[in-house]
C-alpha cells in the first residue's frame, strides 16, 4: 500500500513540474500592468535662495537649489513649477514637484536628486517686495532672501591726510568733498604729573664752552602717581661745543631737589570716514568689498568701497545712520550706530575746517 502512495506521490509531483516549466508566462508577479500611469505630486527636503550677494536686486537672476526630490521614481519627474504668491512686502515661493510614471520607467522607487533652477522674477511682480521668501509643501519657510531696486557700483578714493590733522587745536578739521575725512575732539581730560630734580655730575668732562646753562632731561612719558626725577645737567650755552660725554654721566639719587608739578592735558579724539550717498543708499562694511589703509599724516588714505544706489521704485532704506549719509568710526572700526543722535556730528561736519585735499608731494 505505502508503495502505491509512494508512486502515485512520484506521478503527480513530476506531472506538476512538467507543466509549470512549460507556462508561456512564467516569471515574478507583476505589482502593475504595463499600461498603469502613476502622476502627482512628489516633495523636497530642503531649498536654498541664492542671487550671489547678501541681497537680491530685483533685475538680477535668481538661483533656487532644492535638495532631495521625491518624485516617486527617477525617470518621473515631469516638471517643478512655482506657486508665486505676493504676501504685503514679502513674495512667497511654494515649489511643486509633479511627476508621472511612463512605460518605459526605470525602477528607483526612492531617488532623491537635487537641481538648481536658474529663474527670473518680472519686476513688475517685486514691486513693493523687500523680501522673497521659499517654503515647502507643509508651509514651513526654509530661506529668505532680502530685495533690492536697485545697482552696486565699486569704487577707490584717494584722500590725503594733511599735517594740521596732528594738532587738536585745528580741531574740527575735514578734508575736502566726499568721501570726506573727519577729526573732531571729543573732550579733554586734565592731568597732573609730580616730578623733582636729581643732580647729575659729569666724570668725563669734555667741555670747551666759557658758558654753561642747566639743563633737564624730561621723560618721554609720563605715569600717574609716580614722581619722576629729572637729572638736573650743565650744558654749553653754545649748542654746537660738547660739555660732557654722553655716557659720562652719574646721576646722585640722594641730591634731589623739591616736588613740583607738571600740568597736562589728555586730548580725547575720534575720526570719521563721512560720505554722501543717495537717499535710502548703504555701504556694507562687513564684505571683502570694503577696506581702508590706516590713518596717518602726511600721506594718502586710500578707501576700497561698494556703494548701493536705489532707484526711484526703493521703498526700503538700508542700514545708514542717515538717509543721506554714511559715517564710519575709524577709531572703532565700525559704522556710527543709527541708535545715537546724528544732528550734532553733521553739523559740526558742516562748519569743520577744510584742509589741503592734494598731496603735495604728488603735485608736478
Amino acid at each position: 500500500m505505502s508503495s502505491l502512495k509512494f508512486f502515485l506521490f512520484f506521478v503527480v509531483f513530476w506531472g506538476l513540474l512538467f507543466v509549470a516549466c512549460t507556462q508561456d508566462d512564467d516569471g515574478p508577479i507583476d505589482i502593475s500592468n504595463s499600461t498603469d500611469v502613476f502622476a502627482g505630486e512628489g516633495f523636497f527636503l530642503a531649498a536654498e535662495l541664492d542671487s550671489g550677494r547678501l541681497i537680491h536686486l530685483a533685475n538680477d537672476t535668481l538661483f533656487i537649489e532644492l535638495d532631495s526630490i521625491w518624485s516617486f521614481s527617477n525617470c518621473a519627474l515631469s516638471n517643478i513649477y512655482f506657486d508665486v504668491q505676493k504676501e504685503d512686502t514679502v513674495l512667497a515661493l511654494r515649489p511643486v514637484i509633479q511627476y508621472q510614471t511612463k512605460v518605459e520607467d526605470c525602477a528607483s522607487p526612492m531617488y532623491r536628486p537635487d537641481t538648481v533652477i536658474k529663474t527670473f522674477v518680472e519686476k513688475r511682480t517685486l514691486d513693493g517686495v523687500s523680501q522673497i521668501n521659499i517654503y515647502n509643501d507643509l508651509d514651513s519657510l526654509l530661506d529668505t532672501i532680502y530685495v533690492r531696486h536697485g545697482s552696486f557700483s565699486l569704487d577707490t578714493f584717494e584722500m590725503y591726510v594733511d599735517s594740521l590733522f596732528d594738532s587738536v587745536k585745528t580741531l574740527p578739521l575735514r578734508t575736502k568733498g566726499s568721501p570726506s575725512l573727519l577729526k573732531v575732539l571729543d573732550s579733554l581730560t586734565p592731568r597732573v604729573y609730580y616730578w623733582r630734580t636729581m643732580q647729575s655730575t659729569c666724570k668725563f668732562r669734555m667741555d670747551k664752552c666759557g658758558k654753561t646753562v642747566q639743563d633737564t632731561l624730561f621723560p618721554l612719558s609720563w605715569r600717574l602717581g609716580d614722581t619722576a626725577l629729572v637729572p638736573l645737567r650743565l650744558r654749553c650755552a653754545d649748542s654746537t661745543l660738547t660739555y660732557c660725554k654722553s655716557a659720562g654721566w652719574e646721576n646722585d639719587s640722594s641730591a634731589l631737589g623739591n616736588i613740583r608739578e607738571r600740568q597736562d592735558t589728555l586730548w580725547h579724539t575720534h575720526v570719521y570716514y563721512v560720505e554722501k550717498i543717495p537717499n535710502c543708499g548703504s555701504i556694507d562694511v562687513a564684505s571683502k568689498k570694503f577696506s581702508y589703509t590706516p590713518f596717518a599724516t602726511k600721506r594718502d588714505m586710500v578707501v576700497i568701497r561698494e556703494l548701493y544706489s536705489p532707484d526711484n521704485s526703493e521703498t526700503f532704506c538700508g542700514p545708514s545712520t542717515q538717509k543721506d549719509m554714511f559715517w564710519l568710526d575709524l577709531n572703532a572700526a565700525r559704522m556710527v550706530p543709527d541708535t545715537i543722535s546724528m544732528d550734532s556730528l553733521r553739523k559740526v561736519w558742516e562748519k569743520a575746517t577744510v584742509a589741503t585735499s592734494v598731496n603735495p608731494n604728488k603735485r608736478k
